[in-house]
């Protein structure tokens, strides 16, 4: 008799292949024999094309779990939705719930993709097409190995430990019993995704197999070995007092309640070892050049997110559906259409506040010239002219301009209008809330920071070499502190930045490894702002509880001229201490299997 699998048809994220929207339409519906699979390359390629759909699009953040998108962005201290229908609101007010569906459709989803690709792993080599030679099947076979890693990596650093099902898949036919599984613990789960990703990569290519860009190499495979040793290395899974009863039935321990320091000389190794294999020949920090080296710094931290495939980039969703682009464009009432957007998605106060003063001083630094009082004709990196600027904008670091749309700043993108267009936040203004309630930046900003010229069909980047370089600086000032390379790797981010480094002049060198953690923890949430990164990070470290409760600030969004430029209170959050570092397991998945344990606090 011959098997059968049941795929659920996603989305086609390789350039290269086609839609599989019509692929399951025959009869009987929505079913397909190992043969009809296997039997021609086109089938095959579409089998693991619909494994690669599971891949997340985080250019979709605005319809969280759409494509697997998340609400990382607004649901971190980066930032706020208008919209109330985005997820991260739920986060953020302490009413989301282990009964929602997003919660359980995030958890469908990877399994989904992790059994299609045991599938697709334990049944390539019966494929009897002649078009596909022993080494498509090798490297098909790793990219599915390679995906499976990547799907629990996903559901591990949301959920925690969950269950691992090895190289088998559930056999939808079998006994109750049999389908009913203890979650793994955390630490088993961490070296299941490392050693997958060390097989995978010995039969990646070290390139995308002719340009087909989004597809799996040698270099994802180690960066995100990295990722999964630096999430297992970090505070809330390394010694975490706070979990040391959460136990499976049999009385198993789901996490280590002792700290192991070794742990981050792994994730430093990995890191390492990626920088020594990949760096410069395959990757490297993506750079502008410019006449003017403040311009040029800004090009080169704007354009590594918006040039596609660019040599920075490590993995990225290929050919992605974007919300980005309208969700961060302001309303720009009155302004050609191509200016237009929600203005929807802003940036908060806190974030603002965090970028540095374009002599590398945080704000609060007596030394900085930091102001907020009165007006300066200042012109920006992206601006044609000098502008009446508030001066709590002024005199900011490159990365600054990057990231945030602030009232008063000249709109990008507008090579094609002879119309000048300045995105004005305040009450009156083109953008904002005496012209809509809704397309409104809820803040007094907007995040900047990837919108490009055009946001069709773009790359949704999810780990670029900028992530490596701070991931091994961290590991290492944690398990080595006061190595070389820990300054080294750092600079490289704050060079690239067009701002002083540390041991420059008035840069100081930070002077031990607490004052250095920081430095490393705020050049991440620069760096890094806005690319999905910032909620894992509060996370892993055990901070969120500080940087995620409590008052959330941003402008005057109910005044006009000066009063404008006010910090106001926003919104109240709620973080639970308790309860919010890990998502809840579905509820579903504990009432039906009583081996499954829920996490603390739901």
């Amino acid at each position: 008799m011959k098997k059968a699998i049941w795929i659920l048809c996603g989305l086609l994220v390789m350039s290269s292949l086609n839609s599989c929207k019509n692929y399951l339409d025959q009869v009987p519906d929505d079913v397909l024999t190992i043969d009809d699979i296997f039997k021609s390359k086109a089938n095959t390629d579409k089998f693991l094309a619909n494994i690669y759909s599971t891949v997340p699009n985080e250019l979709r953040q605005r319809f969280v779990v759409t494509q697997n998108s998340g609400p990382w962005t607004a649901a971190s201290d980066e930032a706020k939705y208008t919209w109330d229908f985005n997820y991260a609101n739920n986060m953020t007010a302490g009413v989301w719930s282990r009964t929602d569906g997003t919660i359980q459709n995030f958890w469908n989803n990877y399994y989904r993709g992790i059994r299609n690709a045991s599938y697709f792993i334990e049944n390539i080599d019966q494929s009897n097409a002649y078009e596909v030679t022993d080494v498509m099947r090798k490297t098909y076979k790793a990219e599915a190995r390679a995906l499976r890693a990547l799907y629990y990596f996903y559901l591990v650093r949301s959920f925690g430990a969950v269950p691992i099902l090895g190289e088998s898949y559930l056999d939808l036919n079998a006994p109750i019993a049999e389908l009913k599984l203890p979650r793994t613990p955390f630490d088993d789960c961490i070296t299941f995704i490392v050693s997958e990703l060390d097989k995978a990569y010995q039969d990646l290519p070290y390139e995308p197999i002719s340009e087909e860009y989004g597809r799996l190499t040698k270099g994802v495979a180690k960066g995100y070995k990295a990722e999964a040793l630096l999430l297992a290395a970090s505070p809330l899974f390394n010694g975490n007092t706070a979990y040391a009863n959460l136990k499976n039935v049999d009385g198993t321990a789901l996490y280590a309640s002792v700290n192991d320091p070794n742990k981050w000389r792994l994730a430093a190794t990995a890191a390492k070892e990626f920088i020594d294999e990949f760096v410069p020949r395959y990757y490297d920090l993506y750079k502008v050049t410019d006449a003017n080296p403040f311009r040029a710094a800004y090009l080169s931290c704007r354009n590594v997110m918006t040039a596609d495939w660019n040599k920075e980039w490590i993995f990225a969703r290929s050919v992605s559906e974007n919300n980005t682009q309208y969700d961060r464009t302001p309303k720009h009432v009155g302004f050609p259409s191509g200016a237009q957007g929600g203005g929807a998605l802003g940036a908060t106060q806190f974030m603002v506040d965090a970028y540095l003063m374009a002599n590398g001083l945080p704000i609060n630094d007596a030394n900085s010239g930091y102001s907020e009082q009165g007006f300066s004709n200042y012109q920006a990196p992206y601006d044609v002219a000098g502008r009446t600027t508030f001066n709590m904008y002024v005199n900011r670091e490159p990365r600054f301009y990057v990231g945030i749309t602030y009232s008063g700043s000249y709109w990008l993108n507008q090579s094609n209008s002879s119309t000048v267009v300045l995105s004005l936040f305040n009450y009156s203004g083109n953008s904002g809330r005496s012209q809509s309630t809704s397309d409104v930046t809820p803040t007094g900003y907007t995040v900047r920071k990837n919108v490009g010229a055009n946001g069709n069909n773009r790359g949704a980047l999810l780990l670029r070499l900028a992530n490596v370089y701070l991931n091994y600086a961290e590991a290492l000032n944690e398990g080595q502190p006061g190595d070389a390379d820990i300054l080294k790797y750092v600079n490289l981010i704050r060079e690239r930045a067009g701002i002083p480094v540390y041991g420059s002049a008035n840069i100081p060198v930070p002077s031990n490894q607490e004052a250095m953690r920081e430095a490393i923890r705020r050049e991440r949430q620069i760096e890094l702002a806005f690319e999905n990164v910032r909620f894992f990070d509060t996370r892993r470290w055990k901070i969120a509880e500080q940087t995620h409760h409590g008052a959330v600030y941003g402008m005057n969004l109910s005044a006009d001229g000066d009063n404008f430029f006010k910090r106001t209170l926003i919104e109240n959050r709620v973080f639970n201490k308790d309860r919010d570092y890990l998502f809840p397991i579905p509820n579903t998945e504990v009432l039906r299997n009583e081996k499954m344990i829920q996490n603390p606090g739901w």
